[in-house]
């Protein structure tokens, strides 16, 4: 269907087409159950799983530790589409949150 300019729209499955040529066979193949997932839900769990990998394995990577609070919170407002305060509020208590983790961390590494 040609749009204004001249150029046509390209359909969802053009889409899926333009994005398998940058995967390999493997991925293309999970490229079709990656279409049936509908929501955030999953995402947001592998996002927690590998903050708490993050804190466990790079304790001292506040910046690594910020980006994934950051992802996370983004991935949460998308998911439940909150307004900007709320969103700012959960990201000051994840950042909270994360804060009290390096606190007990640098507790414990003092103890040793």
């Amino acid at each position: 269907m040609p749009t204004s300019g001249g150029r046509r729209r390209r359909t969802p499955r053009n889409l899926r087409n333009f994005y398998a040529e940058a995967l390999d066979q493997a991925e293309r193949l999970e490229l079709a159950d990656a279409h049936e997932v509908e929501g955030l839900d999953e995402e947001i769990a592998v996002l927690r799983v590998r903050l708490k990998r993050a804190l466990r394995e790079h304790p001292e990577d506040m910046a690594l530790i910020a980006k994934g609070v950051d992802m996370l919170v983004k991935a949460v407002a998308a998911r439940y589409r909150l307004s900007p305060k709320a969103r700012r509020d959960l990201a000051d208590n994840l950042a909270g949150l994360v804060e009290g983790i390096d606190n007990l961390l640098g507790e414990g590494s003092d103890a040793r």
